[in-house]
């Protein structure tokens, strides 16, 4: 066993002794049979964002090679709705590099994420997964630099109100039991994670936590370790899916909404990035952050109206973004600062040694730390559509290196971490806003459509969809319509509980 399978919790990673980018068909053949796999599953990701299920029970040799390697057609019509019934046969092809073993089936069963291809045998052009496959490729022919990303999912988990060791409400962040009631849940939702792929960082209870109607809502968050932009979005969407599952097998609710009542801490899915040229982090210079960095946070702050239609997708997404709740409002980035839109997380640049002081038998050590710096896009939620919000971010990165004015607007759209404080308030006027609904966000899209169609990324059919879907929520006034009317926003809430 080499060094990188050696603690890998995937499964197939360590039988097979390669990394899950090198998966043959031979290898999932391989597998399959040592291991008395008796069902594969393929699949696949709707345009509701939730992954669908085509069960395939093995009956010879013959029959798994050939789901292996000629896939299965699907009705598009009924996973897409701008694809017309007439015609509207997809295939649907496996990708070996996402297989992973299925954690809650009582048949030893493979599981593998597919792609959509047409009639004709090419990639789907609207299938929001191959536009993040073009919007990748295209960034690096352009830029020459590949784009990584890692998503962090909040959520809460609901259940029946507990007397014992009750929690402060609203001051949830990093508790420990027995006052976070669902740690258990947390990391055995984590470990799940990682043995199907996913590579995660950390995990932890959040600010949010209050009770209401008998209940407990506890929020919670499970963050990832930066990846390649593509396997980002899979591992989301296949770690949404065991979150719920397990849930659902623990007998509670868990949530990706964005908001569930005014006056307490809303969900997001924040977005940390990196670009990466030959395996090595461009974010630094020289102990600051580079001009490539700052390019690609104009592309993002350029695109920000836009991006809400990728990232926060109905209605309860604008009760999130309010100010005074650590979500952004104002279109600037900044160091540090958790109310900026685009925010530059603590890197490791100072020089003196913390390890070696705070164990002195440790020697000082010399460490390559620039890889480790992000940039944290802070407003989507976990209404996003995956695939298209990161799809959307590799564009707008790609479209701050082709600014005349890049490094400018980055330097305009700079705050101070107190430039929220009363005496910096002129300087907030001068800021653009993020759209306040849905009604906005489509009017932004349709601003910058032409930035997100250019080099055939984004079709103008999905383009042309999303404006129309976000245009008729008509939630102009909606915020100042509820106000702070607790039961219609509840009622409101319920329509998107499970959204994403």
């Amino acid at each position: 066993m080499n060094e990188f399978t050696s603690m890998n919790p995937n499964p197939l990673v360590q039988y097979l002794n390669k990394p899950a980018h090198d998966f043959t068909r031979a290898d999932l053949i391989r597998y399959i049979e040592d291991h008395d796999i008796q069902m594969v599953n393929f699949r696949y990701v709707g345009w509701d964002g939730r992954l669908k299920t085509l069960n395939f029970i093995i009956n010879s040799r013959d029959h798994l090679e050939n789901i292996l390697s000629v896939g299965e057609r699907v009705d598009g019509s009924s996973l897409f709705p701008f694809i017309e019934a007439g015609s509207s046969d997809l295939y649907v092809i496996p990708k070996y590099r996402t297989a992973f073993r299925n954690p809650f089936s009582d048949i030893p069963t493979l599981d593998v994420l597919c792609s959509f291809y047409d009639r004709h045998g090419k990639p789907l052009e609207c299938s929001p997964e191959y536009i993040l496959r073009k919007a990748h490729r295209v960034m690096k022919e352009k830029t020459g630099l590949s784009f990584e990303t890692m998503g962090e999912l909040e959520y809460y988990i609901i259940s029946d109100e507990q007397p014992l060791y009750p929690a402060v409400n609203q001051k949830g962040y990093h508790e420990s039991s027995p006052f976070n009631k669902y740690g258990q849940y947390r990391r055995e939702a984590m470990q799940l994670i990682a043995q199907s792929g996913g590579q995660i960082k950390y995990g932890h209870s959040e600010v949010g936590n209050f009770s209401m109607n008998g209940k407990i809502y506890e929020q919670n968050e499970i963050e990832f370790l930066p990846t390649n932009v593509e396997d980002a979005a899979d591992q989301l969407v296949i770690a949404k899916w065991i979150m719920r599952t397990l849930a659902w097998q623990y007998g509670v609710t868990i949530t990706f909404a964005p908001k569930i009542i005014v006056g307490k801490a809303g969900s997001g899915l924040h977005v940390h990035t990196r670009l990466m040229q030959n395996g090595q982090s461009v974010m630094m210079n020289g102990g600051q952050l580079s001009d490539e960095a700052r390019k690609a946070i104009a592309g993002y702050l350029s695109l920000a109206a836009s991006l809400t239609a990728f990232g926060n997708t109905n209605p309860t997404s604008y009760f999130r973004l309010v100010p005074h709740q650590e979500a952004p409002t104002n279109i600037c980035w900044g160091d540090r600062n958790r109310s900026v839109l685009v925010r530059v997380p603590l890197g490791w640049t100072n020089e003196f040694d913390m390890i070696s002081d705070a164990n002195p038998l440790e020697k000082p050590l010399d460490l390559n730390l620039r890889n480790k710096q992000t940039v944290e896009f802070r407003a989507p939620d976990g209404s996003a559509d995956i695939y298209l919000l990161m799809a959307g971010l590799t564009v707008a990165a790609r479209n701050g290196f082709e600014m005349e004015d890049a490094l400018d607007f980055a330097a305009k759209t700079y705050v101070d971490i107190n430039i929220f404080h009363d005496e910096h308030k002129h300087k907030v006027a001068e800021l653009e806003q993020l759209p306040a609904c849905c009604v906005d966000s489509a009017e932004a899209l349709n601003k910058h459509r032409e930035i997100y169609m250019k080099y055939d990324v984004f079709p103008a059919n999905v383009i042309n969809f999303l404006i129309n879907y976000l245009g008729n929520f008509k939630d102009k006034n909606l915020r100042q319509e509820l106000g702070n009317d607790e039961e219609r926003t509840l009622q409101l809430v319920s329509q998107y509980f499970h959204c994403g």
